[in-house]
């Protein structure tokens, strides 16, 4: 026993297992009454939507959403950002105009393409070399209006659905891809017809 408990100290620390949380669970204080969830954290760190990073991963929860593959939970370090039920990985990015700051004039809209080395959590494997590890690219740009901005409206979202393979030939291994040259190959379409266009691209990606 002490030899396996040996060995295991050896090779690392075991990966911890994640379980998908309600909201409704509380936090603990010894000898006091539970009165704060974890819904209040997720309130207090979550609510401002318009924030890069915020926004960023609301960007993935819609497109999952709208794709029918949500899943039990986010993984934060995979080599995708989303993977379907047939094994299609895809990668998800997200750009505004308007930022929770004040700010002069919009920001420029720019997309990070950029080829990485990243780990399966599946097999905590490295890819071998930078690359681009995904199969499809769905880029969720909100909407230029400062005045009503939401990114909860489904109608202040455009996305544009692309294959890796078509940003590999005619970007190679830019960084980053601005909107005006993302337009020259592909235009946007809204949150109700995302499922259709991704199902098209993934039968011409065969």
């Amino acid at each position: 026993m002490a030899c396996m408990e040996e060995e295991r100290h050896m090779n690392g620390l075991d990966e911890i297992e994640v379980t998908k949380k309600t909201g409704e669970e509380p936090l603990v204080s010894s000898g006091e009454e539970p009165s704060v969830r974890l819904s209040d954290f997720w309130s207090w760190a979550n609510s401002d939507l318009v924030n890069n990073v915020a926004r960023g991963v609301l960007a993935e929860f819609l497109v999952a959403h709208a794709l029918g593959i949500v899943g039990e939970f986010r993984v934060e370090w995979d080599d995708k950002d989303l993977q379907d039920k047939d094994g299609t990985k895809i990668e998800v990015k997200s750009a505004a105009y308007v930022q929770s700051w004040e700010q002069r004039k919009h920001s420029p809209i720019r997309f990070d393409i950029a080829p990485k080395e990243g780990v399966d959590t599946a097999t905590n494997e490295t890819d071998n070399g930078p690359h681009r590890s995904c199969d499809i690219y769905v880029f969720c740009l909100l909407h230029r209006k400062h005045e009503d901005i939401d990114p909860l409206n489904m109608g202040h979202w455009k996305f544009y659905v692309v294959k890796t393979c078509t940003l590999n030939e005619k970007l190679g291994y830019q960084k980053t891809m601005a909107l005006s040259t993302l337009e020259k190959f592909v235009k946007p379409v809204s949150y109700d017809k995302l499922p259709s266009t991704y199902r098209s691209i993934k039968i011409k990606n065969r």
